[in-house]
């Protein structure tokens, strides 16, 4: 029997990428750069894998992955309210401001995804046995793709709010460029924008 809260974390967890697949689809309608749409595109792919990750891994440790705890709603909530957030965004008429509304609501879907995985990452590490087998597994699998979810985006929303300010915009961002997939690879992309 695993711990009620690692229990709540990957039900959480689930929850958030099902909720992920709605962001994205959405940010989709929202985005005018080409290049953008490309990169989103494939992070839909990728999440709508990550339901799957998860949901394995929730079988292998014999929870239920449709199980609903007051935690999750509240996790459903908030995936959700980012789509109402994009879909206002696209009825105001403006779109790019729309674009930057999704970038905003994607980097939000994206940090809390990030801190998911790496709250996996170190229950694996804590884990024996078939559990650790199961949780590193599931975290091998997603955890590069989630750094470089957050990272890019990051990124995209940056020099996007500059091109909407008129300021010198990088697009796409260095952290594409460069294919960033860690925190210090990020700021270090950030300060050399421009080299």
């Amino acid at each position: 029997m695993i711990a009620l809260q690692l229990k709540e974390l990957l039900l959480q967890s689930l929850v958030h990428e099902r909720g992920g697949v709605l962001v994205y689809q959405t940010a989709l309608e929202c985005a005018r750069n080409d290049d953008l749409r490309d990169e989103w595109t494939e992070y839909l792919e990728q999440t709508k894998n990550h339901i799957a990750v998860l949901t394995r891994t929730c079988v292998a440790l014999d929870l239920d992955p449709g199980e609903m705890t007051p935690g999750c709603q509240v996790v459903q909530h908030t995936g959700k309210s980012l789509v109402v957030a994009m879909k206002m965004a696209l009825a105001a008429g403006d779109p790019a401001g729309a674009e930057l509304v999704a970038c905003e609501c994607v980097v939000l879907a994206e940090t809390k995804d990030h801190a998911d995985w790496e709250l996996i990452g170190e229950c694996a590490k804590a884990a024996e046995g078939a559990a650790a087998t199961a949780l590193q597994a599931a975290y091998d699998e997603v955890e590069d793709q989630e750094d470089e979810h957050l990272y890019h985006t990051k990124g995209w929303c940056r020099e996007l709010w500059l091109q909407s300010l008129g300021l010198p915009a990088v697009l796409p961002p260095p952290e594409e460029k460069q294919h960033v997939t860690n925190a210090v690879e990020a700021a270090v992309a950030k300060d050399n924008r421009r080299n």
